[in-house]
């Protein structure tokens, strides 16, 4: 699937009404990997590319009510999903493109991304524009409920050495684009990896 916004939005946006039901038992996932994310009550957190807002609750748990959780996603469809399934009650939800949030410089005290990363249009920009959002040593969880081989399976491919998501690709980018990768775990039923905004 292409990055480019508008072939996103015209492949999401036909799936959102049945996306949930595709994937009903990921739910423990997400929130273990908010978990890790480790959030304090009161931190400022987005979803970025939250789709249907699954991560949402956990989000708004991990923070409390005198925190801010935010969902960010450029397909209306899924929005209108995370509506639907009153997720909009544990966020705020925003129609955005996360290459071009409309938030103020170091906002946040980190950005949680559930299957973000593949459908960036220019990942080493679009990370930098994530950093732009969080304060210095915030922190950015890159997120999917299988790993690589399990997810390249599910698509009839094989994983191959260009992968943005392995770790000798990521880390470079990531470090590029203002974070310090933490921790990298890619197994059959998880993929997770932690960074942190680093100083300017």
């Amino acid at each position: 699937m292409s990055d480019d916004p508008t072939h996103v939005q015209e492949f999401f946006g036909p799936r959102a009404a049945d996306w949930d039901a595709r994937f009903p038992d990921d739910g423990p996932a997400y929130a273990a990997a908010v978990a890790d994310l480790g959030l304090r009550p009161g931190d400022a957190v987005l979803d970025a590319g939250c789709g249907t807002g699954r991560a949402l609750p956990a989000l708004r748990a991990a923070v409390g009510p005198a925190g801010t959780v935010i969902g960010a996603d450029l397909t209306p469809e899924m929005l209108a999903e995370a509506v639907r399934a009153g997720r909009d009650g544990s966020a705020g939800l925003l129609l955005t493109d996360v290459a071009r949030l409309p938030l103020r410089d170091e906002a946040l005290d980190a950005v949680f991304g559930a299957g973000l990363i593949s459908h960036l249009a220019d990942p080493a920009e679009n990370l930098r524009e994530l950093a732009r959002v969080v304060r210095p040593g915030g922190q950015l969880a890159l997120f999917h409920p299988i790993g690589r081989a399990a997810l390249a399976a599910r698509h009839g491919r094989r994983i191959t050495d260009d992968d943005l998501r392995a770790e000798p690709n990521l880390r470079p980018l990531l470090s590029g684009a203002g974070w310090r990768m933490v921790s990298y775990v890619d197994e059959e039923d998880r993929y997770l990896v932690l960074a942190v905004r680093q100083d300017r």
